[in-house]
């Protein structure tokens, strides 16, 4: 089985690596990434050697070189984690996010079409189906809830699913999509919320909270998450949508805080600050679909997993050193520098 998993140097593609090279040895998993500033190949470091593992540094938008990679490769499952992924940059830039969550998604099938290669797994967001009100804990996101997106990253993202859907109707490419909530675990690049959180207490610095932090997010341990894409590439029905939730709904501000009280920081350093443009109130997975027809359930209870990622910053402090030096992008030049 040969596997092209796009988008393999961020944090959730990286963990599903991990994952699959351990749970199937036999397999041969070969990464494409971009590596822009979210890609971070030595997150890679511990499979860059093993004979399974390849690492090719392309943009999926780049049309002449999928294809010469699909050609050579000629994978049996291309799963597609690539994306531009952060909200507050898709306000300030929303081209980026259409190009490379659309055209990235295009070109990806279409290759995928040219190569006879016959399936193709989209990795989605709760966020296409926009908010829930804080009011209505009863309320839930299913694979029926129309789409209805706040921003221009989930915008790009619901974009691409729709394409994905039509590509299966249209030319009959064998398709699954999949939308999970919020995930965290090890490797998460240091501007979303749990990890920017631990890193600014580890350094004293002040925590920055948008509004009034009540927001609410459904949380998912990243290896939970692997799991469920595994099960959903050796037993999910085609032309099919699964919904991966964490069953784990916590405002931001009691995220914070909890983080506060596992590093010994006080909450002095929290600091409100101007709420983001659009900003969704609640997410909400209800995961029945996955867990009746597949059998998935999340394996990780929060406060088993929060301290769990906790534990692997104060372990891996030079992995995120790195990052906020900007001494991360040139690992890439220290490893091929001489190949």
């Amino acid at each position: 089985m040969k596997i092209i998993v796009t988008g393999g140097a961020g944090f959730i593609g990286s963990n599903f690596i991990f994952y699959m090279l351990e749970k199937y040895p036999e397999y041969n998993i070969i990464c494409i990434d971009k590596l822009t500033y979210a890609g971070n190949l030595s997150t890679l470091k511990s499979v860059i050697n093993n004979p399974k593992f390849r690492f090719i540094k392309a943009d999926i938008c780049d049309r002449g070189t999928i294809d010469k990679v699909f050609e050579e490769v000629q994978p049996d499952i291309v799963v597609n984690f690539a994306a531009e992924s952060h909200v507050d940059r898709s306000i300030e830039d929303p081209g980026i996010f259409l190009k490379t969550n659309i055209w990235g998604t295009s070109t990806l099938m279409d290759a995928c079409l040219r190569f006879g290669i016959k399936r193709y797994h989209q990795v989605s967001t709760d966020e296409v189906y926009g908010d829930l009100p804080l009011d209505r804990p009863d309320l839930f996101f299913t694979e029926e809830t129309p789409l209805h997106t706040s921003s221009p990253y989930s915008s790009s993202k619901a974009g691409a699913d729709l394409l994905v859907l039509a590509y299966y109707r249209t030319y009959g490419l064998q398709v699954t999509i999949s939308r999970c909530s919020n995930n965290y675990g090890p490797y998460h690049f240091p501007e979303k919320l749990i990890p920017l959180m631990i890193v600014n207490a580890l350094n004293n610095k002040f925590l920055p909270v948008y509004g009034n932090g009540n927001n609410v997010r459904d949380w998912l341990y990243v290896e939970d998450h692997c799991k469920a894409i595994d099960i959903i590439l050796h037993q999910g029905k085609i032309g099919e949508v699964y919904n991966i939730g964490g069953h784990n709904e916590m405002r931001n501000i009691d995220i914070v805080k909890l983080i506060c009280k596992e590093l010994g920081k006080t909450e002095s350093l929290i600091t409100y600050v101007t709420d983001r443009k659009g900003h969704d109130m609640r997410y909400a997975i209800d995961p029945k679909k996955i867990h009746n027809e597949l059998g998935w359930l999340p394996e990780t209870r929060f406060t088993e997993g929060i301290k769990k990622t906790i534990k692997w910053y104060l372990e891996n402090r030079e992995w995120w050193e790195d990052i906020l030096s900007g001494e991360y992008q040139n690992y890439y030049k220290k490893m091929y520098k001489n190949k």
